[in-house]
């Protein structure tokens, strides 16, 4: 079946209709579920699905509390970063539809805050200088940026015990406010 591409073959075991037999394209959120669990959709896909950067991002990048991990398959590239056990949980969506059924895929404010998090060379950023970062490293929507949940935002930046975290739900407070 393989073969004759009525199967596409994502990883032993796990496998998607053949462009012949499906109604509608694969749904990479649901498969980046489904290849490594548990895991999120999170980092720049999630950024990019909510809008929050202006690219189209083809790498389906997932958190996990598991070891990192990476596949190559016939549809596209799925990878996985470790994540510590308590920020996991907090942050993630359940989207459910009839077609693709339930899968999961951090908030804006999550994916952000993962981003972040993953961004190991920045070190410690001050509010002004993370502002900077933001607007011209990860060219952030700064609209957008600015009407997230800063609340939400310090539960992961505790559960991560960040600085650079804090500092960003500081600094969504502080715009909010001064707006």
């Amino acid at each position: 079946m393989v073969k004759k591409g009525e199967l596409i073959r994502l990883k032993k075991g796990v496998y998607a209709f053949g462009e012949e037999y499906r109604s509608a394209p694969i749904d990479m959120i649901s498969a980046a579920n489904i290849l490594y669990a548990p895991s999120y959709v999170s980092f720049e896909y999630a950024l990019s699905y909510y809008g929050l950067i202006p690219e189209r991002v083809y790498e389906v990048t997932s958190a996990t509390m598991r070891m990192k991990k990476e596949f190559d398959t016939p549809v596209g590239r799925f990878t996985y970063k470790s994540i510590p056990l308590k920020a996991y949980a907090i942050g993630i969506d359940w989207i459910y539809d009839d077609i693709n059924g339930g899968k999961l895929i951090a908030t804006a404010e999550k994916a952000l805050c993962d981003k972040i998090r993953s961004d190991r060379g920045i070190g410690r950023l001050s509010q002004s200088k993370l502002e900077t970062y933001l607007a011209y490293d990860l060219r952030i929507d700064m609209d957008l940026l600015y009407a997230l949940d800063a609340g939400l935002i310090s539960a992961i930046a505790a559960a991560y015990r960040s600085s650079n975290l804090q500092n960003l739900a500081k600094l969504i407070n502080k715009r909010k406010q001064s707006a």
